[in-house]
């Protein structure tokens, strides 16, 4: 229901999805294409670090990403690094943590770990001199959230997306989806997710 009144409040087109698969795909089509998402889901998160539920997302391939979401989203030093979201059971292709959809601090971003010399390339997004902040996604704790990895790695073949907070610098994290779409307006975000809505940019 406040998702719903947001959107009438905001006066600003959305589409609702009630296939889960259809919005996950229309949201990765989106990231592939080089758009910045805000992701805003389920309840809100407590602890240091966005996981996911309030979360802005980009494809970690393009090494451009990093300059166009701290200048145009973040509004932050362009020197500031951006973390990675990875699928648990596939992290250990692409960062140097054995055993790591056992590792508990690795589900919270609490860890900075070597991405793989032959990784480096690949996500550059997230490597900042050869180390990363990793976040391990499983599904049985985030299955949308999982999903949506899931799906752009099989467009992509990376299992890995850029996860920064939902914020902009000297804000605290989104809570409400009226901070939502407040963060949206105000910022050069391209597509809003919240909940089963999709909202665009014209």
């Amino acid at each position: 229901d406040a998702i719903a009144e947001a959107i009438a409040a905001s006066r600003h087109t959305a589409i609702h999805y009630d296939d889960e698969e259809v919005l996950v795909d229309a949201v990765c089509d989106r990231l592939e294409g080089g758009k910045v998402i805000g992701w805003f889901q389920g309840r809100s998160e407590w602890g240091p670090r966005a996981l996911g539920n309030r979360s802005i997302l980009a494809d970690p391939r393009r090494s451009d990403m990093k300059d166009t979401v701290n200048a145009k989203i973040k509004f932050r030093e362009p020197f500031r690094p951006f973390a990675p979201s990875v699928l648990a059971e596939r992290c250990e292709e692409f960062f140097e943590l054995p055993q790591a959809s056992s590792s508990l601090p690795a589900r919270f971003m609490l860890l900075v770990v070597p991405v793989r010399p032959d990784k480096e390339d690949v996500v550059p997004a997230v490597s900042h001199m050869g180390t990363a902040r990793i976040q391990t996604v499983h599904a049985d704790t985030n299955l949308r959230y999982h999903a949506l990895i899931g799906k752009f790695k099989e467009l992509t073949g990376c299992p890995v997306i850029v996860n920064t907070s939902f914020n902009v610098r000297g804000e605290p994290i989104i809570c409400s989806p009226v901070d939502a779409f407040r963060c949206f307006m105000g910022t050069e975000l391209d597509v809003l997710v919240v909940g089963s809505f999709i909202l665009i940019k014209e």
